[in-house]
């Protein structure tokens, strides 16, 4: 009962990455950028002579998107991390099945 004599402080009305009310630099930064990674591989996905941007972009997104979740500590932030990975994935797929990482350059 010791939860009833403290009180629950409320987040702010409008909070666009802290649910708890502290910063988390290190977190929303990676949320970012696993946001943008994964845009820009889901976007350059559908265009086969941008293979190398998709799967690279989207590599890396599925990489930052990782390790956000691991270190991730309010829900806003795994739920942002989840649409990032997701797109990352998909664009690192589809960049793969078009002609992967390197594109000819080895062999």
């Amino acid at each position: 009962m010791a939860q009833a004599m403290h009180g629950q402080s409320s987040p702010p009305p409008i909070s666009l990455f802290s649910t708890d009310g502290r910063p988390h630099p290190v977190q929303d930064t990676l949320m970012v950028v696993t946001l943008v990674l994964g845009a820009v591989a889901f976007v350059t996905a559908f265009f086969h002579d941008l293979h190398l941007l998709s799967s690279w972009a989207g590599l890396i997104g599925i990489g930052t998107g990782l390790y956000g979740q691991f270190i991730s500590a309010t829900t806003r932030e795994r739920f942002a991390l989840i649409i990032g990975l997701g797109a990352s994935a998909i664009g690192f797929m589809l960049g793969m099945a078009h002609g992967g990482l390197f594109g000819g350059w080895l062999g």
